[in-house]
């Protein structure tokens, strides 16, 4: 936001202020500056000029031969502007006079000396106006400094908008100047507003607001009589100064006064609109805004209505822009004001719906004062009535308060700001603070009673603690002590969820050499599609910029691909990981469910899948065992995802058959858009789930000094039967001695119809004697007769 202190002069002396200074203190105090310009400092010698004789160029139809009074004699200059003529009094440049972007010199134009230019509103700086010369009033002396007639020296500075987004009464120069007021130590003045109370008799704006949540309040005031078409030329800079071009004095005079109060306003032609309706309606409709775009209107977009034999007929989207079909058009005499509050959330989702951000819809979404709709009607009466003063009310001021912001009181003590601030602040210094910023203020025995002014009251202070920060940031965080705090200090413990997330990037980036990448909440349809794939979703964002990114990703896996399909023509093969949060669901409450989620991705080009799925078991295995103390077990996959292989997927689960996550390598169809000569493998792990199951720790006892004996078994089983259950089984069998069971091989021979082989090592040994190789045996036999009535025999 472009902030001029020219207009800050109306109403806060700065004489003697050093501007650099102030605005620096501004940047301490209240909001980031981006940015000081200095207007008019290209200009410099332009005086007004009065056209004494106008005659046609000898050798050029578009161009004249001007004779120009300039204040010390005649000169001559070659002009081309359209709108030249006798008479007329004119910026003029004589010789060495600086305009923007040139100086001006003698010069010979199509054989004519020219000894000056007549100027333009542009080439003075004060607006993109090109098409003709700018016009002074007739009374103006010649040699009259233009800088004397026009603000155009002047100091702009950028507020960083987003510094403002809690401060909605900032959003206008008043509520600056106050600010401004506030850390100079000056005295406020305040805008002057039109006296409304004579005009109390006159018929009202009939106002009927149907829609209180989204409506705060609506004023209105209609006037007659105007026939001055043209903003004064002093406004129009300020308007140009501060980023909006002139359009005609209605128009601008409602900017001006946003700008000014930060009141958004509206004016319409008060022959095309007569009661006023604030509603929603039933049902879509296109309606043509004032730049000229036809835009659907949805039932939850408040609209501002026309009320005219019991039809409404729409003529402004409320907060954000009017209609086409109700603008001030230039025979336009009278007018019909609006100054209204609207919802700070309806106008955004309406904003955000119609994708029309507009300079009132910016400042409505910052939660407005409703109080300021009667200051704005009387400030723009009170200017209009300047300009035109002809004009005449035609109606009283007509108000609807639907819904007021509560009052905030606060009460502070002495003793609490000091243990706030750390230091002693004046008590005087206190109250003239507060004072300046607007709020109430009783002292009495350490204790202040402040009422919080309606400006501040609907965002930004609500606690004894902003009070605070109103005390601290206007005396100067720089003028407190510098001083070492005295506590006591402690590590703060991580909790165990991210004390796991962590170790485990750290693995599989350390040992696995894996690659670490973040990717976004939601899906991407367009990948989606590419890929052949339609991940499941429980939550979905509202007004999404596009539907392509409108679903909340209910697993990672989707994400990996998107990230492997964006990365595999950079290397041969790659290992990704990513920690991330999914959306579960909703809760009993209707909160989101999020879970926290390792995923991981190998990829590699002409591996096999069978090689690089062991590589991933052997991630997520160490993942188990090196952090968590816990070796995994792996079942077939009860529920299978579009992406998922249908045979080699497989759920990931502790041994209490908690399942925690699933890997598996790609389904061929998918593999395929990715990568026809490709192998992948995919892994989520629920990081959630393993830091509440915890590590478990591990079991130390005394090595045996007593020798072990193995015994291998090769079994013949079904080509379904896991090998897990086999373990169990030999597990289950009651042996004292037998220390472990490791697995050796399976084997699948063609010969074996539907019959694997699988050769299990079994480590019998005491801790008390040494064992013979007949107790072995028969503790074998014992296990094997165990395994057969499971249908699992010795292989012959």
């Amino acid at each position: 936001m472009l902030i001029s202190i020219n207009w800050i002069k109306d109403f806060v002396d700065l004489k003697g202020v050093d501007l650099k200074g102030l605005i620096d203190r501004f940047t301490l105090s209240t909001a980031e500056v981006e940015e000081i310009i200095y207007k008019g400092a290209e200009v410099s010698g332009v005086v007004a000029g009065r056209i004494v004789d106008i005659k046609d160029h000898p050798s050029s139809k578009k161009l004249h031969i001007v004779t120009v009074e300039a204040g010390n004699g005649e000169v001559t200059c070659v002009c081309g502007a359209p709108n030249v003529r006798a008479g007329m009094t004119v910026p003029f440049a004589p010789v060495g006079a600086r305009v923007v972007g040139m100086e001006i010199g003698r010069a010979v134009v199509a054989g004519v000396e020219s000894q000056g230019m007549c100027c333009s509103e542009k080439e003075l700086g004060v607006s993109d106006d090109h098409s003709g010369l700018m016009e002074l009033d007739s009374d103006v002396l010649p040699g009259t400094d233009i800088k004397t007639l026009l603000p155009i020296d002047d100091v702009v500075f950028e507020v960083d908008n987003k510094s403002l987004t809690n401060r909605p009464d900032l959003w206008g120069h008043f509520g600056i100047a106050r600010e401004i007021a506030a850390i100079s130590g000056r005295p406020l003045k305040q805008p002057a507003l039109f006296d409304v109370s004579p005009f109390d008799s006159l018929p009202e704006v009939p106002i009927h607001i149907m829609d209180a949540e989204k409506c705060l309040r609506y004023s209105a005031m209609r006037f007659d009589g105007i026939t001055v078409k043209t903003t004064p030329a002093a406004m129009r800079v300020r308007l140009y100064y501060c980023g909006m071009r002139a359009i005609n004095l209605l128009a601008d005079l409602t900017n001006y006064v946003m700008l000014e109060l930060g009141q958004p306003m509206h004016a319409f032609d008060s022959d095309k609109v007569g009661g006023i309706n604030v509603r929603c309606f039933g049902s879509p409709f296109d309606f043509k805004t004032l730049d000229g775009n036809a835009r659907q209107i949805d039932p939850e977009t408040l609209m501002i209505c026309s009320r005219s034999n019991d039809n409404d007929v729409a003529v402004a989207i409320a907060g954000i822009m009017g209609g086409l079909d109700s603008e001030i058009a230039e025979e336009t005499t009278s007018v019909t004001l609006e100054s209204a509050n609207f919802s700070s959330v309806s106008t955004r989702k309406s904003s955000a719906r119609l994708g029309l951000r507009t300079e009132a819809s910016q400042r409505y979404e910052k939660s407005l004062d409703p109080e300021l709709t009667e200051a704005g009607i009387r400030r723009f009466a009170q200017l209009l009535v300047a300009a035109d003063p002809g004009m005449r009310p035609a109606s009283r001021f007509s108000d609807s308060y639907a819904r007021k912001y509560p009052d905030i009181s606060l009460t502070i003590t002495r003793e609490y700001i000091d243990r706030y601030t750390g230091i002693h602040i004046p008590d005087g210094k206190i109250t003239d603070t507060l004072a300046a910023l607007g709020f109430g203020v009783k002292q009495e025995d350490g204790r202040f009673d402040v009422e919080a002014p309606t400006w501040r009251a609907t965002k930004d202070v609500s606690i004894k603690a902003d009070l605070i920060e109103e005390i601290t940031r206007i005396y100067g965080y720089d003028n407190f002590e510098v001083k070492s705090a005295s506590a006591v200090l402690a590590p703060v413990r991580q909790s165990a969820v991210h004390e796991l997330e962590y170790a485990v990037k750290l693995l599989l980036a350390e040992r696995f050499s894996m690659s670490e990448v973040h990717s976004y909440y939601w899906y991407d349809g367009r990948i989606d599609r590419e890929l052949g794939i339609h991940p499941k979703s429980h939550l979905g964002i509202v007004n999404s910029p596009t539907p392509e990114t409108a679903a909340l990703r209910a697993c990672m896996a989707p994400s990996m691909l998107y990230a492997v399909n964006a990365n595999k023509g950079q290397y041969p093969e790659f290992g990704l990981f990513e920690v991330g949060r999914v959306a579960a669901g909703l809760d009993a409450d209707g909160v989101c469910v999020e879970k926290r989620v390792l995923s991981m991705a190998l990829y590699g080009r002409g591996q096999l899948e069978s090689v690089l799925a062991l590589y991933g078991k052997a991630c997520v295995d160490t993942i188990g065992i090196n952090l968590l103390g816990r070796a995994f077990d792996y079942t077939g996959a009860e529920e299978l995802e579009g992406w998922n292989h249908p045979s080699n997927t497989v759920d990931i689960r502790l041994q209490d058959g908690k399942k925690v996550g699933v890997m598996g390598v790609l389904h061929p169809s998918v593999r395929d858009r990715i990568d026809k000569k490709a192998a992948i493998f995919i892994a989520e792990l629920d990081v959630d789930a393993l830091a509440a199951a915890g590590r478990k720790n591990p079991v130390y006892r005394e090595a045996s000094r007593f020798p072990s004996i193995s015994m291998d078994l090769s079994l013949l089983t079904g080509m379904d039967m896991p090998y897990a259950e086999i373990e169990d089984i030999i597990k289950g069998y009651e042996c004292e001695e037998l220390q472990t069971v490791e697995l050796v091989g399976i084997y699948k021979d063609m010969a074996l119809e539907d019959q694997k082989s699988v050769t299990v090592r079994l480590v019998f040994q005491s801790y008390e004697r040494t064992l013979s190789s007949e107790e072995a045996a028969a503790w074998s036999g014992g296990i094997t007769e165990r395994l057969a009535k499971d249908g699992i025999v010795l292989k012959g």
